[in-house]
């Protein structure tokens, strides 16, 4: 996990709880947005443990919501947050999800390949609710604390 300002399970329900008659569009880039037929096909709530190239353990969860689109459009407007919340009580009437589970997104289509994305910004109008999403990256962790990484001496940085 690589970003400090992610969205947690707890709030990222709560923002869906305060929206329930609103359509819930997800945008992945400047102007693409997820197509108006998608599925939610599945969640998942993965347990992670790493261990950096320093050395430290570190363990978190994430919750991860997959989005499809169908070959054949299906309809014309996206679902309303009740749908998705109503998938949301079928998935945790069997798997309690961690409140505080890192949430991501995971998309793809013909024109955009399949990743795993953060919500970023939430956008609610009179009638939509928009979940802008963006792309995780990579990092040095040792390097972010300030620290080598073990893999060269202590006087050297690793990434250099």
């Amino acid at each position: 996990m690589n970003r400090s300002d992610s969205v947690n399970w707890k709030n990222f329900k709560s923002l869906l709880l305060e929206n329930p008659e609103k359509a819930l569009q997800f945008q992945y880039g400047e102007g693409e947005f997820v197509d108006a037929s998608y599925h939610i096909t599945e969640i998942k709530q993965a347990p992670v443990v790493s261990v950096d190239c320093g050395g430290v353990m570190k363990s978190w969860t994430e919750i991860i919501l997959q989005l499809w689109e169908p070959p054949i459009v299906e309809t014309e407007r996206a679902m309303k947050v009740s749908k998705a919340l109503s998938i949301v009580d079928v998935v945790e009437r069997l798997l309690p999800l961690n409140p505080l589970g890192t949430v991501k997104i995971e998309f793809g289509n013909s024109k955009f390949d399949t990743r795993q994305m953060y919500p970023s910004d939430f956008i609610s109008t009179a009638d939509s609710f928009t979940v802008n999403l963006v792309a995780d990256y990579t990092q040095c962790k040792a390097l972010t604390r300030g620290e080598s990484c073990g893999t060269v001496g202590s006087s050297q940085t690793c990434c250099k």
